[in-house]
């Protein structure tokens, strides 16, 4: 028998469609299984500051298509630092809260392996965020549907570039990770994507230019990763300006209209699952795991090898799309 008795529920780092849907199967599932919930505002800074209130099952009633997250979030430098950490704690002892769900990002897992390990206090973690940059699961909550997005946008840009024959760079989010920019842009038939993966390898610019863009069309539309590596769609369109002066260039970037929305049917089904499986991961005494999914199975991985293993990318993808795009 577990020794879990009320949970808290968190979402941290920035929002990603699913959220809701997430945290409506935690709080029924919980409740399901006879234990309470506590809905924790803001993060790990609500954690801090109280902001804390019960969660019963009409509060988490028609927010399974909601974007964003009921529960709010916020950045937390306070968690950064042992002082936070232990105010957090003594809040959750406070609330009688016997163990933690987080939604969220590397970030939030990272902050959460910390926690666990200082306080030996059991938390799960589910993997939210749209980069889809989380180790050991096969997608996260909200890249369906941010790809999705992404789709959406491309097909309009492209009835733009196709009348003006113009080379559009469209700048996606992942951070450091170019799985929106490289299945976005097989999605949406576009000529390439220029990711932080293969950046150190090759120049992207130079390969994608040589490889036919000149020849072969007019417009052409280039997802482009926002990254430090990458430069950005910024960054690209400079250098094309000033190295290949014959093209005429626009740059777009989608920034935070690819968080938002309604989640997919994917991630509903997806955040659904790992909520349900987060409470069972507790009543099992697991603790200090994200839930992952792995071939349509869910799976538990230490937050150290989720936070600390780079997720490769599909190597085979790059050259279906360079196929793709000829």
């Amino acid at each position: 028998m577990s020794a879990v008795k009320r949970i808290g529920i968190l979402t941290s780092g920035g929002d990603a469609p699913g959220m809701n849907a997430a945290i409506r199967a935690v709080t029924r599932s919980a409740i399901f299984n006879e234990m309470s919930v506590k809905g924790i505002y803001r993060g790990y800074k609500g954690l801090i500051t109280g902001e804390i209130e019960d969660f019963k099952t009409q509060n988490v009633s028609n927010i399974i298509q909601r974007g964003g997250t009921i529960l709010k979030t916020a950045r937390c430098d306070e968690f950064k630092t042992p002082e936070g950490r232990k105010q957090a704690y003594d809040r959750l002892i406070e609330q009688d809260i016997d163990a933690l769900v987080a939604i969220g990002g590397d970030g939030t897992l990272t902050g959460a392996r910390i926690f666990a390990q200082e306080f030996n206090y059991p938390i799960v973690g589910l993997p939210g965020t749209i980069d889809n940059d989380l180790f050991g699961t096969d997608v996260t909550i909200g890249y369906d549907t941010a790809l999705n997005t992404i789709l959406e946008c491309v097909d309009k840009i492209r009835d733009t570039a196709s009348s003006h024959d113009r080379l559009f760079f469209i700048e996606v989010m992942g951070r450091d990770a170019g799985f929106l920019a490289l299945n976005g842009a097989i999605a949406s038939g576009a000529e390439a994507a220029i990711i932080p993966e293969i950046s150190m390898e090759t120049d992207q610019l130079a390969d994608m230019i040589d490889n036919g863009l000149r020849k072969t069309k007019n417009s052409s539309i280039v997802l482009v990763a926002e990254s430090e590596v990458t430069g950005g769609a910024m960054g690209v369109a400079e250098r094309v300006k000033k190295e290949y002066p014959e093209f005429d260039v626009r740059v777009s970037i989608l920034g935070h209209l690819q968080r938002g929305g309604s989640p997919s049917a994917q991630d509903r089904i997806l955040a659904t699952r790992m909520g349900i499986a987060a409470i069972e991961a507790l009543l099992d005494d697991q603790r200090n795991v994200m839930i992952g999914i792995q071939n349509e199975e869910i799976v538990y991985v230490p937050f150290a090898k989720a936070i600390k293993n780079d997720k490769p990318i599909n190597r085979d993808l790059l050259k279906v799309l360079r196929i793709s795009s000829i």
